[in-house]
């Protein structure tokens, strides 16, 4: 490998270090469903979330729940001996594209018949830490 491609790998490899983020593939609901709970918790603080989420009625919003737990947990792995309540984490990210999708068919009136799609979605979602932001900005 070259010295180049090394030195991004190695760049690379360190801003992964402060990057804190969960991955949901092939959720079964469709994008459109979902994103509709991502946009109440997008920009918010982790503690405002969970609880929207917590008592959201929506079927999406259990397993957007479950995706934001294990986010706060990847920060805790990478920040040991840290408390999460000092951090100020909040939703920095949260991205929700269409997955895979499964065609059927269905038969209708007249000997036709009418395609049904299952979609499905993938969702991202990364957190920052607010305090260690602010420490960055007033350092540059």
């Amino acid at each position: 490998m070259g010295s180049r491609k090394r030195l991004a790998a190695e760049a690379r490899k360190e801003a992964k270090k402060t990057v804190y983020m969960a991955r949901l593939v092939d959720n079964p609901t469709s994008p459109r469903k979902t994103r509709i709970m991502a946009d109440v918790i997008r920009g918010k603080e982790v503690d405002y979330a969970l609880n929207v989420l917590k008592y959201s009625r929506r079927e999406s919003a259990e397993k957007l729940l479950k995706l934001l737990k294990s986010a706060i947990a990847n920060w805790q792995v990478k920040n040991e001996g840290q408390r999460i309540e000092d951090a100020q984490l909040y939703i920095k990210y949260i991205w929700v594209d269409g997955g895979r999708m499964l065609k059927r068919l269905r038969t209708a009136p007249q000997g036709r018949a009418n395609r049904i799609r299952k979609r499905s979605n993938h969702v991202t979602i990364i957190l920052e830490d607010k305090s260690k932001s602010n420490l960055e900005n007033n350092i540059e």
